[in-house]
């Protein structure tokens, strides 16, 4: 059974710097491991995605140059490093996992093409 586990939100203040984990169960060579938030009153949007076929990744427009996504294979571990935090990145944050042979199909995954998700984790950035 694939587990999902995340750790590491919390609250932080505006600048601040966070890093969530996401502890798995055995990653297959094939997936797409991706995070995710859900801000207060909104819809779930994509964050971050990483290929584990080839370490290709791809971040939404609004995180880029702040968060990073890496995995670490001896751990099966995902994390999400979070620098500079800014008042919108508040929510709660979900690591998934779902089946892609190559990179450029992961970075053209959506959120329902994850299969695996799991129970999140919440940020908090405050001024």
């Amino acid at each position: 059974q694939v587990q999902l586990v995340e750790s590491g939100g919390g609250s932080v203040q505006v600048g601040g710097s966070l890093r969530l984990s996401c502890a798995s169960s055995a990653i297959p060579s094939y997936s797409c491991m991706g995070w995710f938030r859900q801000p207060p009153g909104k819809e779930r949007e994509e964050v971050a995605v990483l290929s584990k076929a080839d370490g290709s990744t791809g971040y939404a427009d609004s995180v880029k140059g702040r968060f990073t996504i890496s995995l670490d294979n001896t751990k099966s571990t995902l994390y999400l490093q979070m620098e500079n935090l800014k008042s919108e990145d508040t929510g709660e944050y979900y690591c998934a996992r779902g089946s892609a042979w190559t990179g450029g199909e992961c970075l053209q995954m959506s959120g329902g093409d994850f299969r695996y998700w799991g129970q999140g984790t919440q940020v908090t950035v405050s001024s």
